[in-house]
């Protein structure tokens, strides 16, 4: 079979269990399509070829995935002696990791052979992939359209069938942006549900999560089953699942209580598209059988940007001090993108004070969201407020370097709320555009309950399966 790209992680694994494949079978064929696809892409910015092979060829870790390539997203999680830069000139050829970090070994532990590392917007701060440092990642619906960020390097990948699923983060939306972008399934885990140790427990106040963009919903699940669990010495820890996830997928929904809006809290417009992406998965959502309303919660959308932005701002500021601190280096504006050096630059205005009133703020709106959810089992909006924009959409001008922000905040008002309230969230590829561009859909549950969101993803997938859709590459 020379077709492996084409199959999901967990079918792929099913072979090698079976003895139908070997694992340097898969490697090999996984190099094959970077080598044929990633120059159209610029996907993959750190082959790891020659490890992979090493790795392939001896006795992978018996897990859920033995044998399985994957790519690991270049940002936070760190690779024992392979290139790190955060898609940032700052970091490259400064610092190599010495070990890996927690959610690495978890991920070789399943038994994910780690074939190279995805491009990510410098510090992964914008929500698209276009570095300086490695320039842009093209999305493969369209080639002239963003993938989405920051996970855009792995979605694309994903999408492409370079593998079947990727490493991804999300600070903002980094897993569900991209997701909706490329036509994937991206789910954002509860707060606290994966690690971000040893070197970090906290990013951001809460905002940062881990964990992967993919094709299937049940190659979600089962990555998540493989990572999921407390570090020692986290700030934050998950309600326990009361089951695998993987078995959360073989169960039925039951009826739920579904609240939609097209509406966006910060009023900005939202493409018609979207609008009617949203009325459809509702209408969908009744055909299955489940209660659909539409409501929101009273949110005060201007002051949740400006929260959002003051703890963007300040954490930007803490990672590049961070990275001087551990690099050994001065940073200057020269070092770095104009955005990240103004996003710098406002961070180390602000005062401490400031940081903390922000973070009391997105605490309050979490509150609100957690009472909306009392009366509701599943909150449902667009993922993106507009399709996949042109690349080069959020350069800065000569006037303004902060033009990026301004523009993610017309892009992306759906997904950082769920970043504030610590909500497991997803975006779900029901549709398609008459560009034949992706239209994800964003289902958000409640604080700990990624089981009702795998369960309705089940079905979902079930009821309009995406996985045949691929796009013309090769």
């Amino acid at each position: 079979m020379n077709e492996f790209w084409q199959l999901d992680a967990t079918a792929q694994a099913a072979l090698v269990r079976e003895k139908s494949v070997r694992p340097i079978e898969l490697v090999e064929a996984a190099i094959a399509r970077i080598g044929r696809v990633n120059a159209k892409l610029n996907a993959v910015v750190t082959p790891m070829f020659d490890r992979a092979r090493a790795e392939a060829s001896g006795a992978p870790a018996e897990g859920p995935f033995s044998g399985v390539p994957f790519l690991l997203k270049d940002l936070l999680a760190e690779y024992a002696g392979v290139r790190f830069t955060e898609g940032s000139a700052f970091l490259d050829g400064h610092y190599t990791p010495e070990s890996d970090s927690e959610l690495t070994r978890r991920l070789r532990r399943a038994g994910l052979i780690v074939i190279g590392k995805t491009n990510t917007p410098e510090l992964g701060i914008l929500p698209t992939t276009e570095p300086r440092l490695f320039g842009p990642t093209h999305n493969p619906w369209n080639l002239g359209r963003t993938p989405g960020g920051s996970s855009g390097g792995s979605a694309a990948a994903v999408a492409a069938g370079l593998v079947a699923m990727a490493h991804a983060n999300d600070g903002g939306g980094s897993i569900r942006i991209p997701a909706s972008c490329c036509g994937l399934f991206g789910l954002k885990p509860t707060r606290g549900r994966n690690p971000l140790g040893p070197i970090y427990g906290d990013i951001f106040s809460g905002l940062v999560v881990e964990h992967a963009v993919t094709r299937s919903v049940r190659d979600s699940a089962a990555l998540l089953d493989a990572t999921a669990g407390p570090d020692l010495g986290d700030p934050y820890a998950a309600p326990p699942p009361a089951r695998p996830y993987l078995e959360e997928i073989k169960r039925q929904p039951g009826f739920l209580r579904v609240a939609f809006t097209s509406r966006a809290a910060t009023g900005v417009p939202v493409h018609a598209d979207r609008v009617r992406a949203v009325e459809d998965a509702a209408k969908l959502c009744e055909d299955l059988g489940h209660d659909v309303t539409e409501a929101t919660p009273d949110l005060e959308g201007d002051a949740i940007s400006q929260a959002f932005i003051a703890v963007w701002a300040a954490g930007t500021s803490w990672s590049v001090d961070d990275w001087a601190r551990r690099t050994g280096q001065t940073p200057s504006a020269d070092r770095f993108e104009p955005l990240t050096w103004a996003l710098y630059e406002m961070g180390n205005r602000r005062r401490a004070a400031d940081y903390l009133l922000a973070v009391q703020d997105l605490r309050r709106v979490a509150r609100q969201v957690a009472q909306f959810f009392v009366q509701y089992d599943v909150w449902l909006s667009p993922t993106l407020a507009e399709p996949p924009v042109p690349l080069g959409s959020f350069d800065p001008t000569p006037d303004n370097p902060m033009q990026g922000i301004f523009r993610a905040a017309l892009f992306v008002p759906f997904t950082p709320i769920f970043n504030a309230t610590g909500q497991p969230a997803m975006s779900v590829p029901l549709f398609w555009s008459r560009e034949n561009l992706p239209i994800g859909v964003q289902f958000a549950g409640r604080f700990g309950d990624e089981a009702t969101l795998f369960r309705l993803a089940a079905q979902l997938e079930q009821a309009r399966p995406w996985a045949g859709r691929w796009p013309t590459l090769s």
